[in-house]
């Protein structure tokens, strides 16, 4: 049979000089490989609570570029599919909202949740593990442990450790008991490499424009972007921006107006203003579905997104997507949020460059500020730096060629 184990994997890799040696990376390669081989030895019935001693999965966190995903995917690529799947976390979410509608009424449905997927699969892999949705927080604690008491084995990255997720959420302590679980069923290990390593030895080409400050050429800029793209916009205005926009395209029963488009089967492009993508109505689910779509997205017209935070006092009902049905439970005029002008439209750019990098698009960004300061300073610093790392590879050439 074949030796396709994580290990095998990496040392291949590491003597074709593909990848070169990082301690960090190798605590975790030989967890997995641990993991592995624990897998291969252990009995498991489909569908049916555990019934023998629970194997640990894996939670690999760190910094953005430390290679979790990477290696993930390797222990990903060494078990059959059958019994092994991998998720972006936002799109297994996406799915169990899914089931959620289909289960309405029934009894205990994260439970059903829970047990359908031991149905089909043994190991659970998830991709970006990060909760910013009261939604997915409140369903959270009861649908993992449930998973785990099927004896799924769950291996997941993240950019933060078990105990910072959801950190500042509304109703945060209904999210605890999702994180006492992760820290329970699975072994966490941090990877503290010091290099980022999307960013060695990569070729770029420029995918971020900023903005000159006369608006004739800024139209010049814009015009030029879209005929490289043959894309055409056929209105005469001096610039291309919200204001003018003739075509919308229609997204989960919404209409999003966009500047042009083709869907040429060799050329599945389209060209958003910043304003109509990440400042509307938008959620992460849009995002999905134009990545499903389209293999290159325009966005024009970026403004700063740093903000001074403000605070204010949360109004009971305001922030918890009528989800609590118990008022008692949420804590009003003592909890103070901190907020930014622009920090919904912030985050809905970081879930637009996260999905965008997951699916492998191409994008193309027009700003007002330079890239180095397109977000540096407010709350979301943390997030940011992800997005920051990644539209650093997404203007690899080595990127654009996947």
């Amino acid at each position: 049979m074949l030796d396709n184990s994580p290990i095998k994997q990496y040392n291949a890799l590491m003597n074709q000089n593909k990848i070169y040696a990082d301690p960090a990376q190798s605590q975790a390669i030989s967890l997995l490989q641990q993991l592995y081989e624990t897998i291969q030895k252990t009995p498991h019935k489909r569908g049916l609570l555990k019934s023998i001693a629970e194997v640990k999965g894996l939670y690999l966190w760190g910094k953005v570029g430390r290679g979790k995903t990477f290696l993930m995917d390797l222990f990903v690529q060494s078990l059959p599919a059958e019994i092994c799947t991998r998720h972006h976390f936002h799109h297994f979410m996406q799915d169990v909202h899914h089931q959620l509608k289909l289960l309405t009424g029934k009894p205990e449905p994260l439970t059903l949740i829970a047990k359908q997927y031991s149905q089909q699969y043994r190991v659970l892999c998830f991709d970006e593990f990060f909760v910013s949705d009261i939604g997915d927080a409140m369903l959270l604690g009861r649908l993992m442990k449930a998973m785990f008491d099927f004896g799924i084995v769950i291996v997941t990255t993240s950019n933060c450790a078990p105990d910072q997720l959801y950190r500042n959420g509304l109703q945060r302590e209904r999210f605890l008991p999702a994180i006492a679980a992760i820290k329970h069923y699975t072994k966490i290990v941090h990877l503290d490499g010091k290099q980022d390593h999307r960013h060695r030895t990569l070729t770029f080409q420029k995918i971020y424009f900023q903005l000159p400050h006369d608006v004739k050429q800024q139209h010049k800029l814009h015009q030029h972007l879209l005929s490289e793209y043959n894309l055409i916009f056929s209105m005469s205005a001096s610039s291309i921006g919200a204001e003018n926009l003739p075509n919308e395209i229609v997204i989960l029963g919404r209409n999003i107006p966009f500047i042009a488009s083709s869907t040429n089967e060799n050329n599945r492009s389209i060209c958003f203003d910043f304003s109509q993508l990440c400042q509307g109505p938008r959620s992460h689910f849009d995002y999905v579905e134009l990545a499903k779509q389209f293999d290159t997205i325009l966005l024009l017209n970026i403004p700063p997104l740093s903000g001074q935070p403000y605070e204010r006092i949360k109004a009971r009902g305001t922030e918890d997507n009528g989800l609590v049905m118990d008022n008692s439970a949420s804590k009003t005029g003592e909890r103070e949020i901190r907020l930014a002008p622009m920090d919904d439209a912030a985050r809905r750019f970081i879930a637009f460059i996260d999905e965008c990098y997951d699916r492998q698009l191409n994008v193309v960004l027009t700003s007002y500020v330079e890239q180095s300061e397109l977000y540096n300073s407010g709350t979301l610093m943390f997030e940011f730096e992800r997005t920051n790392s990644r539209l650093i590879e997404m203007a690899s050439e080595e990127y654009q060629r996947l």
